[in-house]
């Protein structure tokens, strides 16, 4: 796809103006859960690295952390249109069209997840659930998830392995979350935080969410 009219593209977004609507995108409960799953995700994060001995707090961030991804998993099929896993789920093509546009310096106006958000939100999706569910099942020799008399040892082991891991890993999904967002405010002139704040964005008409 390319460009075919002045000042409007449909991936690099509408450089003057015209053709553009402010729209309510975002729901209150996927502005809560975004907002709540950030704050719990680093306090939980912050304890299982520095917090005490007995990891009492670490544990109810990850069942407040399961809680809200069952929550966010039925809205993504009942919730309002930009907030359903149906509005942000592309093919390669799309993908791959959108990143080709990524550098050019202007907003893109996306109503919703463009599809690089869109699979960075699946990606985080199934970390967070890989992290919940090893979680359950880890034991440190001092802290043990609520599942370890259920499994055996050295599935408990593994599982603690890759509960530490995975963790790392998620630190630098969400470290290159924190640093997509700088790039779309500083190089594409964009704030992605202010409508997940307000639930309002700059968007272009001709796109349906």
């Amino acid at each position: 796809m390319s460009d075919n009219h002045a000042g409007t593209n449909n991936t690099g977004g509408d450089t003057t103006g015209a053709g553009l609507e402010t729209r309510k995108l975002w729901d209150v409960p996927t502005r809560l859960f975004h907002w709540i799953l950030a704050g719990v995700v680093c306090y939980g994060w912050y304890l299982g690295e520095y917090g005490p001995f007995i990891k009492t707090w670490h544990f109810y961030c990850g069942y407040t952390v399961g809680t809200l991804l069952v929550l966010r998993i039925i809205w993504g099929f009942v919730g309002a249109p930009a907030s359903r896993f149906a509005s942000f789920t592309y093919g390669p093509r799309a993908f791959l069209d959108y990143a080709r546009h990524l550098f050019k310096r202007r907003p893109s106006h996306w109503p919703g997840h463009n599809p690089m958000g869109g699979l960075a939100v699946f990606g985080m999706l199934a970390l967070l659930a890989v992290q919940v569910l090893t979680g359950l099942c880890s034991d440190d020799d001092i802290n043990a998830g609520p599942l370890v008399p259920y499994i055996d040892s050295s599935l408990s082991g593994f599982l603690s392995y890759v509960h530490y891991w995975n963790s790392r890993l998620l630190l630098v999904v969400v470290g290159l979350h924190v640093v997509m967002i700088a790039f779309y405010w500083i190089w594409k002139r964009e704030n992605l935080v202010l409508p997940m704040i307000s639930g309002r964005k700059r968007v272009r008409q001709s796109t349906k969410t």
